[in-house]
């Protein structure tokens, strides 16, 4: 399973970075995402986890300060792998 990780994009996400992120079969974003527009591009690459960051103000009300999960579970594998 390839997982893409990513944090502090503020912004901006650059097509170097959506060019690492291609083939990934999951993302996690690290928060200090700063416009809604990052999670939807990433969201075209793969299913997407993300976190709130500190400059994640009101616009990012929703998005979860932490995250509890398994990667096993959303991929439909067993977790003894």
């Amino acid at each position: 399973m390839k997982i893409g990780i990513i944090s502090d994009t503020h912004g901006l996400l650059r097509p170097e970075v959506t060019d690492a992120l291609g083939g990934c079969e999951v993302i996690l974003h690290g928060g200090d995402i700063n416009r809604q527009e990052i999670i939807d591009q990433l969201e075209k690459i793969a299913p997407v986890y993300v976190v709130r960051g500190n400059n994640d103000k009101e616009w990012a009300e929703n998005i979860p300060m932490f995250l509890d999960f398994e990667l096993a579970d959303h991929m439909g594998l067993s977790s003894d792998r």
